[in-house]
C-alpha cells in the first residue's frame, strides 16, 4: 500500500480500504481451508478403526492431528511475529496439504506408522484455519473486533459444510483410481488446503499484522504510553476457548465411530458432521455482535451452558436416531462458537500488538492440546464406559466456564474498588 500523509485522519481511509481487503482475501482462504478441515474429521477416527481393528485407538488421529496443531501455532505465532500473517497462514496451510498427502500414501500402503505421523503434520492446516481469525481482528476497530473475527470464522462454514458431504463421493473417486476409499476426502483436503496456501501467499497483501503496527507507531508518535488493555483478560479468554475445545472434540470425534457400530453410514456420519461444522461457524455474525454489543464474559457463559445441552442431548439419543445425534452435534458446534469468538475477543483486546501474534499463538497451542487430549481419551473412555458417558461428561465439564469467569469478574470488580 502506497504512503499517504502522516496523521492519524489521513491513516483513517488506508486503515478501512486495507481492512475490506484483508477479510475478502481471509474469507476466500476460509472457505477453502474449511472444506480440507472438515473432509479429515469426516474419516480420520474410521480409517484408525479400519487399519487397526480397534475402537479404543479411533481417538487417536484427532489427538495427532491436534497435536500437530499445537506445534503449527506456536510456529505460525513466531512467524507472523517476526514476518506477518502472510507467510505464517500461508505455510501452515501448505504443511496441511502435505499431511493429506501422507494419509493417502499411508492408507495405499496399510502403514499406520505413516498415518498417524501424516495426521500430525495434516493438523497445521486446522492451525491454520484458527489463526487466520487473528489477522481480521488487527486492524479491525477495537469496537467492532469481535465482528470481524466472525466475518473470517463464518467463512469456514462454506467449505466446512460442504467437506463432509463429499465424503462419499471422494470415497467413489479414490475406489476408481485404487486408493481405500476412506483415504478419499484426504483427496479434497489436500487440494483445498494447497489452495488456500496460494491464495494467502498472492493476496493478503497489505500485511494486517504489519500495517496495524505501523499505524499504532504512527498514531502514538510523541508519547511512550501504549494503549491500556481492555475487557476480561488474557487467563479467562484461554480458559474459556481451552475448555470448550477439549468438550468438543472429545465428543465430535467419537460420534461418527458410534454412529457407525450401530449401522449408519458414511453418508449419515457426514452429514452430522457437517451440521455441526456449519453450527460451528454460521453463527459467527450474530456471536461477534453479542459480543461487541453485550461483552465477552455474558456470550462465554452461554457457551458452557449451550455445551451442558449438547452433552445430554447426544447421551440421550436413541442409538438409530440420525436427527437427535444431528441436533446433540449442532448444539456442540454452536456452544464451542460462542466460546471461541468470546474468548478470541477477551486475547485480543488484552494483548497490545507488540507481542500479539505471539501470545495468540501460544494460547492456541494450549487450545490444541486440550484438543489432544480430548481426542485421546474420548476413544478410551467410550471403549471402557460408551459413547453416551463421553457426551455426559463432557457436558458437565463445559460448566467449569462459569465459575472461571465469575471469578474473573469478581477480582476485576475487586481490583477497580
Amino acid at each position: 500500500m502506497t504512503s499517504t500523509a502522516s496523521g492519524t485522519t489521513a491513516d483513517i481511509p488506508d486503515r478501512s480500504e486495507a481492512q475490506r481487503r484483508v477479510l475478502a482475501v481471509l474469507v476466500c482462504g476460509q472457505i477453502l481451508s474449511g472444506a480440507g478441515l472438515a473432509a479429515g474429521i469426516t474419516v480420520g477416527a474410521l480409517l484408525a478403526q479400519d487399519m487397526l481393528d480397534s475402537t479404543g485407538l479411533a481417538g487417536l488421529p484427532s489427538a495427532l492431528f491436534t497435536a500437530g496443531s499445537a506445534l503449527a501455532a506456536v510456529t505460525i505465532g513466531r512467524v507472523s511475529q517476526s514476518r506477518g500473517r502472510r507467510p505464517g497462514l500461508a505455510a501452515g496451510y501448505l504443511t496441511g496439504a502435505v499431511g493429506s498427502a501422507g494419509v493417502i500414501v499411508a492408507a495405499v500402503t496399510d502403514n499406520p506408522v505413516l498415518l498417524f505421523f501424516a495426521l500430525f503434520v495434516y493438523g497445521a492446516g486446522s492451525a491454520t484455519n484458527l489463526q487466520a481469525r487473528y489477522a481480521g481482528a488487527d486492524l479491525a476497530a477495537p469496537a467492532h473486533r469481535a465482528r470481524a473475527v466472525s466475518t473470517v470464522l463464518v467463512a469456514t462454514t462454506f467449505g466446512g459444510v460442504v467437506g463432509p458431504n463429499l465424503a462419499a463421493p471422494t470415497g467413489y473417486l479414490a475406489d476408481t483410481l485404487g486408493i481405500p476409499t476412506l483415504a478419499g476426502p484426504f483427496l479434497l483436503s489436500g487440494t483445498a488446503y494447497l489452495l488456500a496456501a496460494l491464495v494467502l501467499a498472492v493476496w493478503l497483501r497489505p500485511d494486517p499484522l504489519l500495517l496495524a503496527r505501523s499505524l499504532d507507531l504512527r498514531q502514538r508518535t510523541g508519547t511512550d504510553t501504549p494503549a491500556k488493555p481492555r475487557g476480561p483478560g488474557l487467563i479467562p479468554g484461554a480458559l474459556t476457548m481451552i475448555l470448550t475445545q477439549l468438550v468438543m472434540v472429545s465428543i465430535m470425534t467419537m460420534t461418527p465411530v458410534h454412529m457407525h457400530d450401530h449401522g449408519h453410514g458414511t453418508a449419515a456420519s457426514g452429514l452430522v458432521i457437517a451440521l455441526h461444522v456449519g453450527a460451528m461457524y454460521l453463527p459467527s455474525p450474530l456471536t461477534g455482535w453479542l459480543v461487541d454489543r453485550h461483552g465477552p464474559t455474558a456470550v462465554a457463559a452461554a457457551s458452557g451452558l449451550t455445551l451442558l445441552a449438547a452433552g445430554v442431548t447426544a447421551a440421550a439419543a436413541p442409538d438409530d436416531s440420525v436427527a437427535v445425534l444431528a441436533l446433540a452435534l449442532a448444539l456442540l458446534g454452536l456452544g464451542w462458537n460462542l466460546g471461541l469468538v468470546s474468548g478470541t475477543a477477551m486475547i485480543t483486546d488484552a494483548v497490545p500488538l507488540a507481542t500479539r501474534a505471539r501470545t495468540q499463538g501460544m494460547v492456541d497451542v494450549s487450545i490444541a492440546v486440550s484438543g489432544t487430549a480430548g481426542g485421546l481419551a474420548s476413544g478410551l473412555v467410550v471403549s471402557a464406559a460408551g459413547y453416551p458417558v463421553l457426551a455426559l461428561t463432557g457436558g458437565i465439564l463445559a460448566l467449569a466456564v462459569l465459575p472461571a469467569i465469575a471469578a474473573t469478574a469478581s477480582s476485576r470488580e475487586t481490583g477497580a474498588g
